[in-house]
């Protein structure tokens, strides 16, 4: 009486499948593993990151501000 046994938790998962469906469940696990992955991302330290690639990303700002300004000034 005190705990749910194999077959409680059976008919408990036909039933989320019956009224969620498996198109819904799956799109919903996809949005739960795409946030997952995009926190672990975030909580990542900018120190992963090899001197090169920082150097890389400062540079391509840099330049794509240059442009950004030129055509500014072409309009």
């Amino acid at each position: 009486m005190g705990g749910l046994s194999i077959w409680h938790w059976i008919i408990v998962l036909v039933v989320v499948l019956l009224v969620f469906g498996t198109k819904r469940l799956r799109n919903a696990g996809k949005d739960l593993g795409e946030a997952v992955k995009g926190f672990k991302e975030g909580m990542r330290d900018p120190d992963d990151k090899p001197a090169g690639q920082l150097g890389d990303e400062r540079r391509e700002g840099v330049q794509d501000k240059a442009e950004s300004e030129r055509d500014r000034a072409q309009h």
